[in-house]
């Protein structure tokens, strides 16, 4: 019997195995869930591929969280196929390159303004989709990197999951009459194609198992896919507008 035997789940955020939602997908079903993947724009096509790589191969929407017709067109589609969701993982996030890298000073409000909506907002917008379908309760999890400092060259990107920190709260607060959990997994940093994107990751990767008590491979993703799968299963019944690290204990040390 898996943790999540029943449960149907939206995943988004698959575009390669190295993914952080392909790990909690491919987990997911291991542990009996029947899943829906999302994919958007150019990035559809490495999604469907990559779905043929998992277990039982999923269905993928498309879904653009900033496209308030995705948003409905999704839940319908949905609500069509499965009548209820029980959790959905959130794994979202952009920044135009002028918001990361050192730039911080040059990003005008439109380019910051795309990086809130498409990386906090769309927080949100999930919830929008999935809480709906929550008839019976349910929980959403999204995927954050620790923003009580300031990181180098994350830059906006940081601002961003700040707000993100703060738009799971909320949503924890209103949704937690209709026993929908909402929690972000802050993960250490794992080699996917959104982390090659930011320039100067490779000074996460150089400190990180060396300061990190537990160690860390930036290319094992499977902690934090552990992390995902218990907050989405519901061995976690009372908690809710949480931050859990899996980040090998880095945020605990200090310089």
């Amino acid at each position: 019997m898996g943790l999540l035997d029943g449960k149907r789940l939206l995943i988004t955020g698959v575009l390669t195995e190295a993914s952080l939602g392909y790990g909690v997908a491919r987990l997911a079903q291991a542990e009996g869930a029947e899943i829906v993947l999302t994919g958007v724009g150019n990035g559809m096509k490495h999604t469907l591929k990559t779905a043929r790589k998992l277990p039982v191969e999923p269905d993928v929407l498309e879904l653009d969280v900033t496209e308030p017709a995705h948003v409905e067109s999704v839940r319908a589609a949905l609500q069509e196929r499965w009548g209820r969701v029980d959790g959905a993982l959130h794994a979202i996030g952009f920044a135009p390159p002028v918001c990361l890298g050192g730039t911080f000073m040059e990003a005008g409000w439109d380019d910051v303004a795309v990086a809130m909506n498409a990386s906090a907002y769309s927080l949100k917008a999930l919830a929008d989709i999935v809480a709906p379908l929550m008839t019976e309760g349910g929980s959403i999890v999204g995927l954050d990197f620790d923003n009580t400092v300031s990181w180098p060259a994350y830059d906006w990107m940081g601002v961003a999951k700040s707000a993100l920190e703060s738009t799971a709260r909320y949503l924890a607060r209103y949704l937690g009459p209709q026993q929908v959990r909402v929690n972000l997994v802050a993960a250490g940093p794992v080699k996917t194609i959104a982390a090659r994107s930011i320039p100067g990751f490779s000074k996460f990767e150089d400190v990180w198992d060396e300061r990190a008590p537990l160690g860390w491979d930036v290319r094992d993703n499977t902690g934090v896919a552990k992390a995902c799968v218990a907050l989405l299963s519901d061995w976690f019944p009372q908690t809710t507008g949480e931050i859990v690290h899996v980040d090998g204990g880095y945020h605990t040390t200090g310089a």
